[in-house]
Order: structure tokens, then C-alpha cells, then sequence
């Protein structure tokens, strides 16, 4: 691993760890583990790194309210389906397309602001990575569930 690497995921780790102080320490574990995974794909050099990771914790800290808005407003009325009116389950839907449209817009305004950080293939290696690091930490859970199960 060359020297710029090395700063670079000490780097992530410092940001990680102090992003994350107020978070339990499982979720300070995951994002430590993100942020190393993401600066590792997307190859980010230090320059990058000081731009893009200030934009993207903004972004993750919005989608994290925009979950925590949809916990709190939807997920225990759609368990009570059932027992809506049509004027209630109309109202839920219509918070449910908002919700949808604000993950929607956050992840527009994220992508057109990080393009002008990281290039265009950097932007989408972002992405991939993304999902690949969603994959594996629930390959990660599934595999502890069997086996404590």
C-alpha cells in the first residue's frame, strides 16, 4: 500500500471515528468499515478525499433523517394496514411518495455536487461500491444469524 493510501484511510478512519462519537459503537464500527471500503474502490487521492468526504457525510446525515422520518411517520401504520380508512391509507401513501421523492432529490443533489469533485467513472465506481458494501454486510449478518441461530 503506498504512503497516500495509507494517509488517506487514516484519514477516513480519523473522519469515521469523529463522525460517528455520538453514534453506539456498531454503528461507529460500520461506518469505519464503509468509509475504508469506499476510499479503497473509488481510489480517492487526498485532494479528493478533503472535498468529497465533507459532501458526502452531508448527504449520509440527510438520508439518515430522511429514514428516521419514515420510521417514526410510516413503518408502524403500514403494519396497522388493515385497520386504515381509505382516507387514512390515502394520506399514508401520499407521505409515502414524499418520503420516496425526498430519498429522490437528496441523491440527485448529492451526485450533481460530488460530479464536480470526482469524475464521472469515479462517481460511478462510488455508487458500485455502495451497494457491494450493502451486499456484504448482509452477507455478514445472515452469516452470524445462522450461526447463532
Amino acid at each position: 500500500m503506498t504512503m497516500n493510501k495509507k494517509l488517506l484511510l487514516l484519514f477516513a478512519f480519523v473522519l469515521a471515528t469523529s463522525w460517528s462519537f455520538a453514534q453506539g459503537p456498531a454503528r461507529e464500527r460500520i461506518r469505519t468499515l464503509k468509509i475504508a471500503f469506499i476510499t479503497e474502490r473509488v481510489n480517492l487521492t487526498s485532494l479528493e478525499a478533503q472535498d468529497f468526504w465533507p459532501i458526502y457525510n452531508e448527504y449520509e446525515a440527510k438520508l439518515e433523517e430522511i429514514r428516521r422520518k419514515e420510521r417514526l411517520e410510516l413503518r408502524s401504520r403500514v403494519a396497522l394496514v388493515q385497520d386504515l380508512s381509505d382516507s387514512e391509507s390515502a394520506s399514508l401513501l401520499e407521505q409515502y411518495s414524499t418520503i420516496q421523492k425526498a430519498k429522490y432529490d437528496a441523491e440527485q443533489d448529492f451526485i450533481a455536487r460530488i460530479k464536480n469533485v470526482i469524475s464521472p467513472k469515479k462517481t460511478l465506481l462510488l455508487l458500485k461500491a455502495e451497494e457491494d458494501f450493502k451486499k456484504r454486510l448482509l452477507q455478514q449478518m445472515r452469516k452470524r444469524r445462522m450461526g447463532s441461530g
